[in-house]
């Protein structure tokens, strides 16, 4: 079996033992799995986080096929959570992963202990839920990263990283900001998002998430593509790498 030196060895080139070292040491928490996080789970074990948590609730349905990593014919059903460990281990057997197939919301919030995490990851989409997560999230000393909407986007270079209050262009930052408005709850301190300012239109009549709403309790979906899910994933991943190469070259001074 490959070992951890062999498997990381490129990005050691690239980052130096000490940084990888320090990759492997951080706890990260992911909060939603689905055509975003699921490929920013798969790009931190592939560039060497070892402790990861991944937290959804939902099963693959036939309309995740399309975007999101561990959906095919063949876990069609099955916990998004468990499928995706199942393929990250594959990658690394020696990463520390938990999955949890539970929702984060205000009755759970107190189960998940974030503030043991060094990095929390927003990949959620329930407004209610997401602002919940924004909230608790910047009460810990955490680094903290949050993923806007990545339905109805086709142009992968309008894919673009700013703070939550200064994103334009977006419909789910314009609304979470409006709720924080409305009931005068601000996050207590700034963050970074991927977002797009691209917005197209649903072109199709149809509604392939019906079934999948139905049996998780989805508000209506948009057409969404794996090209630009995958890199809101992977550019989350890079946050957290780029931050922890950051911090790690301050100790180096």
């Amino acid at each position: 079996m490959a070992t951890e030196k062999a498997i990381f060895g490129r990005t050691e080139l690239l980052l130096g033992a000490d940084v990888v070292e320090r990759i492997g040491q951080q706890r990260v928490i992911i909060f939603g799995v689905g055509g975003v996080g699921s490929w920013c789970a798969e790009s931190l074990i592939r560039s060497g986080i070892r402790r990861l948590t991944i937290v959804d609730a939902d099963c693959v349905c036939v309309s995740n096929i399309n975007r999101q990593l561990m959906a095919t014919t063949l876990t069609v059903g099955q916990a998004k959570v468990d499928v995706l460990k199942e393929r990250l281990l594959t990658i690394n057997p020696a990463a520390e992963i938990v999955a949890l197939q539970k929702v984060f919301d205000e009755e759970t919030a107190a189960d998940f202990h974030i503030s043991e995490y060094d990095y929390i990851i927003d990949a959620i989409d329930s407004l209610k839920d997401k602002a919940l997560l924004i909230e608790t999230a910047c009460q810990t000393k955490a680094k903290f990263f949050s993923s806007m909407g990545a339905a109805l986007k086709l142009d992968p270079t309008r894919i673009q990283v700013a703070e939550f209050w200064k994103v334009k262009g977006d419909p789910l930052a314009r609304a979470l900001r409006n709720r924080f408005k409305k009931q005068k709850r601000f996050p207590k301190r700034k963050f970074q998002c991927v977002f797009s300012d691209e917005l197209l239109q649903n072109c199709g009549h149809s509604d392939p998430d019906a079934a999948e709403q139905s049996m998780f309790n989805k508000p209506h979906t948009n057409g969404t593509v794996v090209h630009i899910t995958s890199i809101f994933g992977f550019m989350l991943s890079a946050l957290v790498v780029q931050d922890i190469v950051g911090t790690t070259h301050s100790h180096r001074k």
